[in-house]
């Protein structure tokens, strides 16, 4: 652990991407998944979802008493927002909004306690300075209250700390990293981890000493306040379960992060 660093509190938000369906097409196990995660990622219609599945996945994670956060992304729906659009700074800072906005009107309260992006905005802030702040600066206009969830150790996420809003830094339990804390690109067959044991030792890794090992075999620090785990990979829900489970059992306390940020 290099010296300085805020320590592993022992404490730790589980999230999942949820409500990915479009129309009659439905994707991921969001009924069961919900079961076991403290904050869900809600698509807002740009790469996933439409009025009718945000309505219905905002229901159910309220029904389940989980911390909700948009899930904006670029305007992909042919790509699942996973390619760059090359979008301005002023775009990227609109469809943050506008996702924002659409998802808030279909809660409770009208508010929500997260935005993490998706896809590649998620992969562009990690890299690009200007994105990022693009990204930080909508969310902090919208609402300075929200929670920005962005990768642990990453140039985003001082970012959004030296901008003076609450952060929670994120890790993945079932994607591989490279040296540099930055998520291998999935289109490299080792981009997503699907053996369950592997899984589970990394997430307590993170969640106890701060620690990943990297696609390359290396020691990097990957100090979080949340771990993601896919709703959409094979076997998610079991997987949810057994993760949650080895978490508390190592006693590892699961709070959302409204919680812990």
């Amino acid at each position: 652990m290099k010296a300085g660093l805020p320590q592993p509190t022992g404490v730790i938000d589980f999230n999942s991407d949820i409500g990915e369906s479009f129309g009659s097409y439905k994707l991921g196990m969001d009924e069961e998944i919900v079961k076991y995660v403290t904050s869900v990622n809600v698509a807002a219609g740009f790469h996933a979802s439409d009025p009718d599945w945000m309505a219905r996945t905002v229901a159910l994670a309220e029904a389940a008493g989980v911390g909700i956060g948009a899930h904006p992304s670029y305007p992909d729906l042919l790509g699942f927002g996973r390619r760059d659009m090359g979008l301005t700074t002023d775009e990227v800072g609109h469809a943050v909004t506008y996702q924002i906005g659409a998802l808030a009107a279909f809660t409770a309260e009208h508010t929500l306690q997260h935005v993490k992006p998706h896809g590649a905005m998620y992969n562009k802030a990690v890299r690009n300075e200007a994105e990022a702040l693009a990204i930080v600066d909508a969310i902090k206009d919208y609402d300075p209250n929200l929670i920005h969830v962005v990768l642990a150790g990453s140039r985003w996420a001082e970012i959004a700390r030296d901008a003076g809003v609450r952060v929670a830094r994120e890790s993945y339990a079932d994607r591989a990293v490279t040296p540099d804390g930055r998520l291998v690109p999935r289109s490299h067959e080792l981009a997503v981890i699907h053996d369950v044991e592997e899984v589970i030792e990394r997430a307590l890794r993170i969640a106890t000493t701060g620690r990943v090992t990297a696609v390359d075999g290396t020691e990097i620090d990957f100090i979080a306040d949340s771990i993601c785990l896919h709703g959409d990979t094979e076997g998610s829900v079991n997987l949810a379960s057994a993760l949650r489970r080895a978490l508390e059992t190592h006693g590892v306390e699961i709070k959302p992060l409204s919680q812990i940020v």
